[in-house]
């Protein structure tokens, strides 16, 4: 099978627009997360990751740029990562389109409030808002109601637009299971690469999970932190944990075989070396026991490499209780307790977290923490339960052993993936 290396990487998050600037703002430990609604709204709803400043890329096809108004949040989001990494890969256009292969993770919830159809309901229902007019509203609907909306609403818009703005017409998908989609999208993407099906291909993340209705729904399923210190109450780990905030944002990432990177001259900046999925389903979407053990296992041994060879685990650490209990569960099975293990860190806290496009951005800054010898620090974290005290947990930035990294993420329902890859060390990406 072909050696896959990774040539191209784009990000943007609430901490900005580009791989650079991004990884400066973790080096230098500052939080995306801010104070955004009036303080009459619930605190959870109030310190989210909003990206400020979304504009559309200006090197668009003039042909298909009227099209990007029907692209959601999250899509804009996406395409503008994906943007920043196909320039950075310089793809030949001697790749022909069947040749180049994408795969799109998206859990975006921008439309689910259907804020849209206000207007028109508000003409059907009339002063009191008693009852509704259904004739009123039918006529109402189609003079005030953009006629578009679903297309903004469907999760394979975004990639019908990116396979026509970058040619991109080989093998790929839609995935829209959220967390963990976007690795599961690189390991697709991988895949793709080793069998020879594409010459090139990229994996996308995307998603908005700061408009009120998600909010809504993902605190009353639990998982949100009651926000009480603010910006600072997304702890992963931390024995006070107690959830985490949203935040929204696009990462990308450009895979090829190694063979066909080196004969065009394109900068490796990583080799992807394995990857691996597995699910195990549990009633009323309760937490496995160790629910990301197994596609952390899966992984390694695709990569053919021991745990105790990693540099460092970047963790999905959600911060709530019994999902951090599981994948804290996991990574003592994994690393052991007999000796000196490699550290463990949680980036989301950075972000907020951003569903299938936190999978990719850790990934992206994964790369860049190996290539620059350093672990990333967990915002937030203090102290961990006694029964997992073995799991070194970087409270801190600490020096990197080796350039060879494992990332992880899982979801509702038992669903986990994980990536491992090894850095050139000082490869970077100016991007």
């Amino acid at each position: 099978m072909q050696r896959v290396a990774v040539t191209g990487l784009g990000l943007i998050t609430p901490l900005g627009r580009g791989v650079t600037a991004n990884w400066s703002a973790v080096e230098a430990g500052r939080t995306g997360l801010r104070e955004h609604s009036e303080r009459t709204a619930p605190p959870w709803m109030r310190f989210v990751g909003r990206v400020e400043n979304v504009a559309l890329p200006s090197e668009i096809p003039e042909s298909i740029r009227g099209q990007a108004r029907f692209l959601n949040r999250g899509a804009l989001l996406g395409l503008c990562a994906t943007h920043d990494a196909v320039c950075q890969a310089a793809i030949p256009a001697s790749v022909a389109p069947a040749r180049r292969a994408l795969y799109l993770a998206t859990g975006d919830y921008t439309q689910l409030g259907y804020e849209f159809l206000w207007p028109a309901t508000r003409v059907a229902a009339g002063v009191e808002a008693d009852s509704i007019d259904h004739e009123a509203l039918n006529r109402a609907a189609i003079e005030r109601v953009n006629p578009f909306f679903l297309l903004e609403s469907l999760h394979n818009n975004p990639f019908s637009f990116l396979t026509a703005a970058f040619d991109f017409m080989g093998p790929g998908t839609t995935l829209a299971s959220q967390s963990p989609s976007g690795s599961t999208a690189v390991e697709l993407a991988c895949r793709t690469v080793r069998a020879g099906r594409a010459d090139v291909a990229v994996a996308i993340g995307c998603g908005s999970w700061v408009n009120e209705v998600p909010l809504f729904e993902l605190a009353e399923l639990g998982v949100l932190s009651r926000a009480r210190r603010g910006v600072c109450s997304y702890r992963p780990f931390d024995c006070r944990r107690d959830g985490f905030l949203a935040g929204e944002g696009g990462a990308a990432i450009v895979l090829e075989s190694e063979e066909h990177a080196r004969s065009r001259g394109a900068k490796i900046l990583a080799n992807v070396e394995g990857v691996g999925s597995c699910i195990e389903p549990s009633p009323r979407l309760r937490v496995s026991r160790r629910v990301t053990l197994r596609s952390m296992e899966l992984a390694l041994a695709d990569a053919g490499r021991p745990a105790s060879e990693l540099g460092f685990v970047c963790t999905h650490g959600s911060g709530s209780r019994k999902g951090d209990r599981s994948e804290l569960a996991s990574l003592q099975a994994l690393l052991g307790g007999g000796g000196p293990t490699a550290p463990v860190c949680a980036l989301k806290p950075y972000t907020g977290h951003m569903g299938a496009a936190s999978d990719v951005a850790e990934l992206v800054l994964g790369i860049m923490a190996a290539s620059d010898g350093v672990v990333p620090a967990t915002p937030n974290f203090v102290r961990s339960q006694p029964s997992f005290a073995s799991v070194r947990i970087a409270a801190s930035q600490q020096p990197c052993a080796r350039p060879l990294f494992l990332t992880v993420s899982y979801g509702m329902g038992g669903q986990a993936s994980a990536v491992v890859l090894s850095v050139r060390a000082g490869s970077g990406a100016d991007a």
